[in-house]
C-alpha cells in the first residue's frame, strides 16, 4: 500500500499560488493602463504555469492528493472565470462567450465530482488543446491596446476555444455516462480529477 502524499508538497503549493495569483490577476487588469495590463498579463502567464506543472509534478512525484482533486480543477476555473468575466465587465468580450465557457468548465467538474467513486474522466487530448486555446485568447484579450493584435486574430482563438470547448464538454459527458453505469472502482484506483 502506497503512502498518501502530505498535503503540503510541491504540486499543492503550486495550486495554492494559482489561487493567491486571481484577486493579484483580477486588480492589475481592473486598474487599467498599459503598464498595468502588462502586469495583469504577465501574472495570469506565471498562474497558467503553475497549471501546467502542478498536475505534471502529482503524478510524476507521487504527490496526488485529496486536497489537489478539489483545489486543483477550483483554480483552474477560478483563473480562466475571472479573466473572462473581467473582460466582459470590460465590455471587451461578449458575455454570452463568457457564459458558454463557465457553463462548461463548471458543469465537467461538477460531472468528474459526480463520477469519481466509480473512476476518473482522463483529460484528453482535446481538452489540452481546449486549455491551450483559452490562454492564448486570454492572453491576447489581456494585452494593452497598443501591443494587441487585429481584433479578427484574438476573435479567430477565441472562436476556436469556444468551439473546441464545447465538442470536448460533449466528450466528457458521454465519458461520465459510460462511467456511472459502471462498476465502482477499486480503492486508490484513478486518483486525481484529471484536466481538461
Amino acid at each position: 500500500m502506497t503512502q498518501q502524499a502530505g498535503i503540503w508538497n510541491v504540486a499543492n503549493v503550486l495550486t495554492m499560488i494559482r489561487i493567491v495569483l486571481v484577486p493579484v490577476f483580477v486588480g492589475c487588469l481592473l486598474a487599467g493602463g498599459t503598464a498595468w495590463r502588462l502586469a495583469a498579463l504577465a501574472t495570469f502567464c506565471v498562474a497558467s504555469l503553475t497549471d501546467l506543472l502542478d498536475g505534471r509534478l502529482a503524478r510524476s512525484r507521487g504527490l496526488v492528493t485529496d486536497f489537489g482533486k478539489i483545489a486543483d480543477p477550483v483554480a483552474d476555473k477560478a483563473l480562466t472565470g475571472a479573466a473572462l468575466i473581467c473582460l466582459s465587465a470590460l465590455g471587451e468580450l461578449p458575455w454570452w462567450v463568457t457564459g458558454v465557457i463557465m457553463f462548461r468548465e463548471i458543469g465537467v467538474t461538477a460531472l468528474r465530482f459526480w463520477v469519481i467513486r466509480r473512476g476518473v474522466i482522463a483529460a484528453s487530448r482535446g481538452g489540452k488543446v481546449k486549455t491551450l486555446l483559452q490562454v492564448i485568447a486570454i492572453c491576447l484579450y489581456v494585452l494593452p491596446a497598443t501591443l494587441s493584435p487585429p481584433a479578427i486574430v484574438r476573435e479567430l482563438f477565441m472562436a476556436a476555444a469556444v468551439v473546441v470547448t464545447v465538442v470536448t464538454g460533449v466528450d466528457y459527458v458521454l465519458q461520465a455516462m459510460r462511467l456511472h453505469r459502471s462498476e465502482p472502482a477499486a480503492a486508490g484506483e484513478g486518483s486525481g480529477l484529471g484536466e481538461g
